[in-house]
């Protein structure tokens, strides 16, 4: 139990302190990304990519692949800015964190945000 809350308190001590912008601008760069590929797919003729990964059983490696080549680098800054912060306001690195910051701030926006975006642009 006491490792969850230390989880739990250490995520949302981020929100505050060094490097605290990062909090609203990984997501941000995500979500620009989301958009761009979703008006991709739209214009592709593609299904909704968070859809597609459950329902098109022959190409979720390609949409996985796809959609990790687009959020690889944002995923990658997102650990190593967490990364810093850690070294900087806890003195100890926690990778499991590491990993658990850098999907909810980089992969997490960009999954939800990408079909919809593809949804909106088929109806226009």
């Amino acid at each position: 139990m006491e490792f969850f809350s230390r989880i739990v308190g250490n995520l949302f001590a981020r929100l505050d302190g060094p490097l605290h912008f990062r909090i609203i601008l990984q997501p941000t760069v995500a979500i620009i990304f989301a958009i761009r590929d979703g008006w991709k797919d739209a214009r592709q003729g593609r299904p909704p990519y968070f859809w597609a990964l459950f329902t098109s059983t022959g190409s979720r490696a390609d949409l996985l692949r796809d959609g990790w080549r687009s959020v690889s680098k944002i995923f990658i800054v997102a650990c190593i800015l967490d990364l810093v912060y850690q070294i900087i306001v806890q003195r100890f690195v926690y990778p499991g964190e590491i990993l658990l910051t850098a999907t909810i701030l980089a992969l997490i926006p960009y999954v939800l945000i990408r079909g919809p975006v593809n949804r909106i642009m088929r109806r226009r």
